[in-house]
């Protein structure tokens, strides 16, 4: 795996290593080890998969409050995104900032989003397939959220939104929202 920091360091792009010969190819997804020698540390709790009909279409942002707090680590696996990961962390000095990276099938990168964080991301093709590994089960009393329409984040999302749940759309701005302490 080789790892590249974002914009926001914590937030990092992960490169697979493929081992490919006339068959195809071969690639770690999940080393506990590896992901800590690229400085995430990380335990997996739970893994999910989801499918975005809709190009343009936005879901998130997401996140959980501790002693639920979620690190993610999310692939591509048919399709693109524009994954976004925006800094609430408690005296954070990127606080309200967000840093973004485009996965894709063919790339095959992953984005490392550690706890603080919440998440989102649009879809740039149709029929898009992710999966998330999470380092926290799913806990209804502890998750949160921020309006990924949010003015004062501006996001530069690449398209226009054509879907959006209503869920979303009702998640508070950041104005609104209390830090995330670790």
């Amino acid at each position: 795996m080789q790892f590249q920091p974002l914009a926001i360091p914590d937030v990092v792009r992960i490169d697979l290593d493929q081992i490919t010969d006339g068959r195809g190819f071969f690639a770690r997804l999940f080393c506990r080890e590896e992901l800590e020698e690229g400085g995430i540390e990380f335990s997996i709790s739970q893994c999910n998969n989801t499918l975005t009909r809709r190009r343009g279409s936005i879901r998130g942002f997401h996140f959980q409050r501790p002693p639920k707090a979620e690190a993610k680590i999310v692939r591509c696996i048919k399709g693109a995104i524009l994954d976004v990961a925006v800094d609430l962390r408690a005296g954070s000095e990127t606080f309200g900032n967000y840093c973004s990276c485009e996965l894709t099938e063919s790339n095959r990168s992953m984005m490392s989003i550690p706890q603080g964080f919440a998440h989102g991301f649009q879809t740039l093709t149709d029929d898009v397939e992710l999966i998330y590994f999470h380092s926290e089960s799913y806990s209804p009393d502890h998750e949160g959220g921020l309006n990924p329409l949010d003015v004062s984040v501006a996001v530069e999302w690449p398209l226009p939104v054509s879907d959006m749940s209503e869920r979303d759309l009702r998640l508070p701005e950041l104005v609104q929202l209390e830090p995330i302490k670790q």
